[in-house]
């Protein structure tokens, strides 16, 4: 199925698309452009709310290692407290596509925002009452994971709401970059919060995060959002429905490995930087951040480039690896840094390839099951791959465990590359027509209009 097989939208969905993007006048940045994009009301709005919402993150992310690091000093439960974080996704994933499908992304998101604020609330209440404990926070790390798990598929499913068709692209990367701009600024600020205020500040700005997001969420009207009625679709049938069209399946495994390369990030620093290179708190941040950094630089300059070779993908995924391996053989800190900066290059280039293409070729009525997907390709390999981490580095130490964990990506290119050939594209996309048609079905027609 090519790019421009996404639904057409019915006459007042149309006139919100001109809405979100109108025509440059004379001087003013034309459509595509990021800037313009950006200066929307609708993306920008949420723009600003996201990239707040996301520093917050890594806030709590950057908290929650170093405090069950110190202690415990065990890595093992530093995965631990990541495998709670992101399980719910994996759980959760049949119901939490389907909802992004059948109720109003936007409030679905306002929903889950709010919840996840109670838990870092309460959380950062405990932390100052020194009554935290590991236990504590593996727990507040598992609720947090619920919430996402309704997060994720709507966050990616509402994104084509708020820009018209031809800013899809910009969109993406744009919501690629906010996330890790969070990466390379958040990490450094988390940690000099936890090393100046205090694990409890830094899970109380987290709780704060969640709300900003909901106040600019609130403020945001995206296009009207096709609802699905009738039975709650199987997620086999989103499987099958997928495995139909040999690129988007390819696209899910590439996200796979892609989120498993990336877990020495959150599991592995702490030991990296703390204990391998000897480090302080602060470079635990900027390990983190200078993977962040890659990756926002890249999406800044290069994203235009990228889309338009064919081997991106393939390309990308190499070059995530081949960075990741040399964290894990760095001699010293700054050679660890310049390794999780290529490596973050090479996941933005990579990860934004993969989302755009099943954004803008899944039909909307479908967008969010197919999102859910995703979700679980994305977050839900996490939870296996930070035990891995763990494990290995309990045994083998955490240079072992950043090579072993490069591995997916560097093995996975070759097959990507091949399931993403032209020829192969153009033959899955007639396979997956009948799937959709049988997932229209069993859905009770909802998505008819769609077509």
């Amino acid at each position: 199925m090519s790019g421009d097989t996404s639904p057409s939208p019915e006459p007042a969905a149309a006139d919100d698309a001109l809405d979100l993007a109108p025509e440059a006048p004379p001087g003013i940045a034309p459509r595509g452009s990021p800037l313009r994009v950006l200066a929307s009301r609708q993306f920008g709005t949420y723009f600003a709310g996201s990239a707040l919402s996301s520093i917050g993150t890594w806030f709590q992310n950057i908290a929650a290692g170093l405090l069950v690091y110190e202690l415990t000093r065990s890595t093992l439960l530093v995965g631990a407290v990541n495998f709670a974080q992101f399980i719910g996704s994996v759980v959760l994933a049949p119901w939490a596509g389907a909802a992004a499908d059948r109720f109003d992304r936007r409030k679905l998101l306002m929903v889950s925002q709010l919840g996840a604020a109670v838990v870092g609330g309460l959380l950062a209440l405990l932390t100052f009452a020194d009554l935290v404990t590991p236990a504590i926070v593996v727990g507040a790390a598992l609720l947090l994971g619920l919430a996402l798990a309704f997060m994720v598929p709507a966050l990616q499913a509402l994104v084509p709401l708020l820009v018209a068709d031809e800013d899809l692209d910009v969109a993406v990367s744009l919501n690629s970059v906010s996330f890790n701009l969070a990466r390379a600024v958040g990490p450094v600020l988390g940690a000099l919060v936890v090393e100046r205020a205090g694990f409890g500040i830094a899970f109380a700005l987290n709780a704060a995060s969640f709300l900003a997001f909901v106040g600019a969420l609130a403020l945001v009207r995206p296009r009207p959002q096709r609802l699905v009625r009738g039975p709650r679709p199987r997620m086999m049938e989103s499987i099958r429905m997928v495995r139909g069209v040999p690129a988007w399946s390819a696209l899910l495994v590439a996200t796979m490995v892609i989120s498993t390369s990336t877990d020495p990030i959150n599991t592995l620093t702490p030991e990296l930087a703390l204990d391998v290179f000897g480090g302080t708190q602060a470079d635990v941040g900027l390990l983190v951040g200078a993977f962040g950094g890659g990756a926002t630089l890249t999406a800044l300059t290069l994203t235009g480039w990228i889309r338009r070779r064919r081997l991106a993908m393939p390309g990308a995924l190499l070059v995530q690896g081949g960075g990741m391996v040399l964290v894990g053989v760095a001699p010293v800190l700054e050679v660890a840094l310049v390794g999780m900066a290529v490596s973050g290059a090479g996941f933005i280039a990579a990860i934004t390839r993969s989302t755009v293409r099943l954004q803008t070729e899944v039909p909307d009525g479908q967008r969010g099951r197919v999102m859910a997907l995703w979700s679980v390709a994305f977050i839900g390999t996490r939870p296996i791959a930070a035990l891995v981490s763990g494990v290995v580095a309990e045994f083998a130490g955490a240079r072992v465990a950043t090579v072993l964990l490069a591995m997916p990506v560097l093995v996975a290119a070759p097959y990507v590359a091949r399931r993403l050939s032209p020829h192969r594209s153009a033959a899955g996309a007639v396979t997956g027509s009948g799937a959709d048609q049988s997932a229209d079905q069993s859905s009770g027609g909802g998505n008819d209009e769609a077509r």
